[in-house]
C-alpha cells in the first residue's frame, strides 16, 4: 500500500548524507530492522522506487530516513536531496530488511550502517544494548555520522576504521580477518553486516574463515 507523506525536517549529517524526518501516516506500523520503498511525485521518476531503511524508533511520531546522495548519478537520491521541508514523498509499507536478534557485532561500511541505527537505538531504549559493538568503516573522519549519539550509546564499543587517512584513536585500512579477530569478543553472537557493493559478502567469508557459524551471520534479506 502506498502512502503520501511530506518532509517535516531535513538535515545534512555529512557532505553527502542527509537525514529526513517524515510525517507518519495514520496507523503506520514498523519495527527496527525494516525498510520502505520511496518514490517521488516528480513525473520524471514515475515508476521508480528506491529502498531505504527506517532509522527511527517505532515509538516516535515521525518516520526517519538516512540516505547517501549520489551526485554523479543524477538520480533519485540527488533529486530527494533537493527537496525542502514541506515537500511530498510517496512511501510503501514497511518490510523486513534485517532481523533484530539482539546484541551482537554490527559491521557497517558507510551508509550501510543505516539498518543498524534503528536496531541499536531499540536495544538501547530496552536496556539490552550491553554486549553490542559497532565496527564502522569509512574513507575519512568527515564521513562518519551520528558519532556523538553512537559514542553515548556504545562508548568504547563504537570502533571506527578509516581507509584514506590515519588518525589517532581510529583503526586504519580496510576490515580484514585480523581486525575482525581482534574485535570479536565471543563467537556465539549475531554478526550483522551491511555495506556497499560486495562488502557484506567479503566480511561474511572472512567470518566463516574465522569459524563463525553461518547461522549467526545476518545479511539483508
Amino acid at each position: 500500500m502506498q502512502h503520501t507523506t511530506k518532509i517535516i525536517e531535513k538535515s545534512w549529517l555529512t557532505h553527502d548524507v542527509i537525514c529526513l524526518r517524515l510525517e507518519r501516516p495514520l496507523n503506520y506500523s514498523f519495527y527496527a530492522g525494516q525498510a520502505i520503498e520511496v518514490s517521488l511525485e516528480n513525473p520524471r521518476f514515475q515508476g521508480e522506487n528506491v529502498p531505504f531503511t527506517l532509522t527511527g524508533l517505532s515509538s516516535e511520531a515521525y518516520l526517519e530516513l538516512i540516505l547517501k546522495v549520489y551526485t554523479e548519478h543524477n538520480g533519485m537520491t540527488l533529486e530527494i536531496s533537493k527537496l525542502k521541508e514541506g515537500d511530498g514523498l510517496i512511501i510503501g509499507d514497511a518490510w523486513d530488511s534485517y532481523k533484530n536478534l539482539g546484541p551482537g557485532l554490527f559491521i557497517a561500511g558507510g551508509t550501510g550502517i543505516t539498518p543498524f541505527v534503528a536496531i541499536i537505538r531499540q536495544l538501547n531504549v530496552e536496556n539490552r544494548v550491553a554486549g553490542s559493538k559497532l565496527l564502522f568503516a569509512n574513507k575519512t573522519e568527515k564521513d562518519i555520522f551520528l558519532q556523538e549519539e553512537l559514542i553515548q550509546i556504545l562508548g568504547k564499543n563504537f570502533i571506527n576504521i578509516l581507509s584514506r587517512e590515519k588518525k589517532d584513536n581510529f583503526l586504519y585500512g580496510h576490515i580484514n580477518s585480523e581486525i575482525l579477530k581482534d574485535q570479536i569478543s565471543r563467537p556465539n553472537q549475531p554478526f550483522y553486516i551491511c555495506g556497499p557493493g560486495n562488502f557484506a559478502e567479503q566480511i561474511r567469508d572472512q567470518l566463516l574463515e574465522l569459524g563463525i557459524d553461518k547461522d549467526m551471520i545476518i545479511i539483508s534479506y
